[in-house]
Formats: structure tokens, sequence, C-alpha cells
């Protein structure tokens, strides 16, 4: 790991080798991605079938079987014990509650010319949802992908999961059922990004695609956005804590591991005023490590990429941070809101020393999906927005077009754009006049 403090020659070179430090360890696959698209895209429901029986160790006979019956999804989904069906349900609720309030309105205004302009926003028609099978399976994601979408009004959510040796995995099921998914598809990998994106005999293409996966998932995604939308390219966790000394070492250091333990690529960056407090951290951390059931993964992460940042004082995190502009960011101070007032660029804020992140994953309701590798700067997490469509509109009387139409026909003609002159000047008998 890496220990930086502000008040030491070299730290600018230190922070920005922490800045560009390259977490992506995936082997290209770009070629391999674009030869199971050009399958998929020319063969379509074979070209699945083959993949499926290569990749995930099942044969299934069909194309048909490929889609999880609805009475199979319920026989799984019944499997699932109480106690973790009632906080699937809470996590929806809350979900639910809070994308529902995203919920824009339409406008329609009339200005002092006479003309009415408006916006007016509907859903798109189609969403493919990917899910990751096999080791890495994540109710909370179908969740935090489906219930946007269906609050948005998408009427088709097809989602798709690999199924490693013909196991479904119940608690997904039940995620998938509680969210509304429309229907459930035994397809993986790239070929799954395919099939959505182009469709096949059997599977109908969706408008845009969105959830978690591999490296050939994420690389399929990128091959096929233009012909789909998509959610983002995501890459490896990150989280930054900042933390003053009034904290319990050992809350911190859980709050770090708890985005470690999700790959070796995650990043974990305590930024602490007191230079004492952090060595008390890593300390607490190390000793965790000893302990935690993913120990190699995020014990791997933390001396790969994680790091302890002193600072003089609080403005300095701030600058930091929005230098850093990271998927997760927890305030751990005695007045969070007040940093976050000077925080720019962050995917998802947890303030207080009662606010992990981990609780963001899972129920407090805003989306998981959020933007990795310092795409905080220019982009925003998962919500409702992804799944509508906005269409503006304009309509104008002959009134209203005598009073702004003449300015068009000034501007048309001044590019050049004949056609687009006259269209206008003949309405309001200026079409003597040629360009």
């Amino acid at each position: 790991m890496i220990w930086l403090d502000t008040s030491e020659p070299g730290f600018e070179t230190g922070f920005q080798a922490l800045l560009n430090d390259g977490r992506d360890t995936t082997t290209r696959v770009d070629a391999a991605v674009a030869g199971i698209i050009e399958a998929v895209r020319k063969d379509g429901d074979a070209a699945l079938l083959d993949l499926t029986r290569r990749f995930d160790r099942w044969n299934p006979p069909t194309a048909g079987a490929l889609r999880v019956p609805p009475a199979e999804l319920e026989a799984a989904a019944a499997t699932v014990p109480a106690e973790q069906i009632a906080a699937l349900q809470v996590a929806a609720r809350r979900i639910e509650a809070f994308h529902k309030a995203q919920l824009p309105a339409d406008i329609s205004m009339t200005d002092a010319e006479g003309v009415r302009t408006g916006l007016r926003w509907g859903p798109i028609d189609a969403v493919g949802l990917y899910v990751p099978g096999g080791k890495a399976a994540y109710p909370s994601s179908v969740l935090m992908n489906a219930l946007p979408a269906r609050v948005g009004g998408v009427p088709r959510i097809a989602m798709c999961v690999p199924t490693p040796d013909g196991a479904l995995n119940p608690l997904v099921m039940a995620a998938a059922k509680l969210a509304g998914v429309s229907e459930v598809w035994r397809i993986g990998g790239a070929q799954a990004v395919a099939a959505l994106a182009w469709g096949t005999q059997t599977v109908a293409p969706v408008d845009r695609i969105v959830g978690p996966g591999n490296a050939y998932v994420a690389e399929a995604k990128r091959q096929v956005f233009g012909r789909v939308g998509i959610d983002s390219i995501a890459g490896p966790s990150e989280v930054v804590v900042l933390a003053d000394a009034e904290n319990n070492p050992r809350h911190v250091a859980l709050d770090l591991l708890a985005q470690a333990e999700h790959d070796e690529a995650a990043q974990s960056i305590l930024i602490t005023d007191d230079a004492e407090f952090g060595r008390s951290v890593v300390a607490a951390l190390r000793d965790e490590l000893t302990r935690l059931p993913r120990a190699a993964i995020a014990g791997a992460s933390w001396e790969r990429h994680g790091a302890v940042v002193v600072v003089q004082d609080w403005q300095q995190a701030v600058e930091l941070t929005n230098r850093l502009a990271p998927e997760h960011l927890q305030i751990m101070t005695s007045s969070p809101r007040e940093l976050l007032a000077g925080i720019r660029h962050a995917g998802a804020a947890f303030l207080g020393r009662f606010c992990p992140e981990a609780i963001g994953d899972y129920v407090a309701g805003p989306n998981h999906v959020l933007p990795t590798g310092r795409t905080a700067r220019f982009a925003s997490g998962l919500s409702v927005f992804d799944f509508l469509k906005r269409t503006t509109w304009v309509e104008t009387d002959a009134a209203a077009l005598a009073a702004i139409g003449p300015a068009a026909v000034t501007l048309a003609r001044a590019e050049g754009l004949g056609a687009h002159a006259m269209s206008v000047a003949a309405r309001l008998e200026l079409n003597d006049r040629r360009p």
C-alpha cells in the first residue's frame, strides 16, 4: 500500500502515481468478443446453443430451453429462506421509492411571441439486464438495475444470466420475480450481450443493455454500443474514506476492506488529518485480514492499490477527493455535510460515522451502479433517467411564425441553406426572394 503525506516533498509525484494507478488487469479480449458477436449475428440460436455448451457446461436441447419458464422461476424462488426474501423486500421497497421520487414532469410553455414549446418524457421499449452467474451472483444488482426500469415504465425487461451446469441461483430468481423482470434467459458472456443487441430467432432484441459482467461482457457492451444503449463500461470498484481521529479504527478498516474484497484490482483510500490514526487503521485492517473469508482477494487489493493520505486540513482533503473523483465516498467527520458541499466529483456519498458504504450496496435506496475509474468527473450513477427518453415539441400558428420566422430566414440564408429559408419564407409570403 501507499503512504502519502501532503507536508512531505514529493507528495505531488506520489499522488499523481496514485491517480494513474492502472487497475485494469484483464487481458485484451476484443478479438475474441468480436468473433462471438459475429457468430451470434450470423447463426443466431445455433450460435447461442453452441456457446452455452462450450462455456457453461450445459446442453440445452433447443433454443426454447434457454428461456426459464415462469414455473421454474417460481420454484427456484420458493426455495429461498424467508429471512432472505424479507431482506430483498426491504431493499426493493426502498430502491423503488427513491427512484419513483426521480420521475420528471413534462414541460409545456407559451412564450411572449405566442410560440408553444414543450418536452415529453417516455420510456424506452425494452431493456436487457445482464446478471453475472457462477461464483459472482448478485441479487442486489438485479434490483438496482431492474427496478429503475420498471419505475420508468419500460414494458419489457429481459434478463440474461449464465447457469453453469444448468443450475439456477434461487436468490437471483427471487430478485427477478420481485423486480418485475419480464423474461429470464440462461445465456451468459459476450453471447448474451450479442443476443440482446442483435436478436436471434428466439431472443428479441432490446434497446438498452445494463448490468455488470466480466471482461468479455464489458467488451461486448463496448462493441454493441450504438446499436443499443448501455449503462457504462464499469471498472474495478473503489472507495475514498475521509475520517478523523474520532472514529473507531476498526470501523474504518472494515469499510476499506468492504471494497477491497470485491476484486484484487479494487482500490480503497483513506484520507485523514491524523497520521497516528491512519497507522491505527492500517494495523486494524491487517488484523481483520487474518479472519476475513475473502482475505486473499482483499489483501491483494490493499497491498497493490490501497493508500493512506495524510492531509494538513480538510480543505486539502476535499481538493484531493475531487481529483480522485471516486465511485464511493465516505465522509466520517463531525460535520460531513460541510465537506460534501465542496465535493464536485463523486459517484455516491455516505455521510457520518454510522453510514458505511455497504449500506448503499443493498438497502439505502439510491442506486449502487456508479461511475468508476475517475469517470465521476463527467458521469453519474444509474437512475430512472437511464430508462427514459426526452422528446421536445414546438407549435406555432401564423402569428407566432410571423414573430420569429424572419430571424430564421435570415440565419438560413447566411448559412447558405436555401430550402431552409424558403420553407419558412413561403409561409411568411416572403418566397418571392431567392437565396
